[in-house]
């Protein structure tokens, strides 16, 4: 794709147990589809990108020694935490604003999209779980996200949520050390999304390999600048490898 590739890596190769991934981390829009008719405002919104995930994700990555995997692209092009034979993967419509330009797609206009985001993004974290196997690097999978403080006129209570499928050790590590801080009641258990069949990235390349994870959903008021970010950051450079050591064996 002349915008640039879909997956951004962060300190490729690198030996922490972390993998750190970054479904919305980006904005991007390829120029063909001419910022699929939307203002410079709303792209700008919780609608089309995880705000703050992209410098939480590279600090992180810094912190703890770790390589991080952002996607470029908004999610207004295609969602790559949705299977995209789902009709939502390329929304029509988000938050009550309407995507002209994600209506009435053809087949081939949803496949190549599919084939120029979706594809190569999640084809890169593969390489990097094969590349970690073959050097017999255990692994842990962590899916940043944010998370807007106010939908449909809801004030959201949380903070953190840790999102899980089933038994997750290692998720519910995260959440214990999370609500032994002092924000304890605003840590969500599932909150304010639920892992379900909806989510794509975490089944597909954590639990399809049997490996650990968390998927961690950070209020996106908390990551609004560089020094939220830095000190979100250094919350969970923190909690992170101690949660790991506090996982059953």
């Amino acid at each position: 794709m002349s915008d640039g590739e879909a997956a951004v890596v962060t300190n490729s190769g690198a030996r922490s147990p972390f993998l750190l991934l970054g479904d919305h981390a980006g904005r991007g829009i390829p120029t063909r589809l001419a910022d699929l008719g939307l203002s410079e405002a709303d792209l700008g919104r919780h609608i089309a990108w995880d705000i703050g995930v992209a410098g939480l994700g590279e600090r992180l990555s810094a912190m703890l020694d770790a390589t991080f995997i952002g996607q470029r692209y908004s999610r207004l092009v295609i969602d790559c935490n949705r299977d995209p034979a789902r009709a939502d993967s390329i929304p029509a419509e988000s938050d009550a604003t309407t995507i002209a330009a994600n209506r009435d797609l053809s087949a081939a206009d949803r496949a190549a999209r599919v084939s120029e985001v979706f594809a190569p993004y999640h084809a890169r974290i593969a390489r990097e779980l094969d590349a970690r196997a073959a050097r017999g690097l255990p692994t842990v999978v962590v899916a940043l996200h944010s998370f807007t403080p106010v939908l449909r006129a809801f004030q959201r209570p949380w903070r953190f949520g840790v999102l899980h499928l089933g038994d997750s050790a290692f998720s519910a590590a995260v959440l214990a050390a999370l609500r032994a801080g002092e924000d304890a009641a605003a840590v969500g258990d599932n909150e304010p999304y639920r892992m379900d069949e909806v989510d794509f990235t975490v089944p597909h390349h954590a639990i399809g390999r049997g490996l650990d994870y968390v998927e961690l959903e950070v209020r996106q008021d908390l990551l609004a600048d560089a020094a939220g970010q830095q000190a979100v950051a250094e919350r969970l450079a923190r909690i992170l490898p101690d949660a790991l050591r506090n996982c059953p064996a």
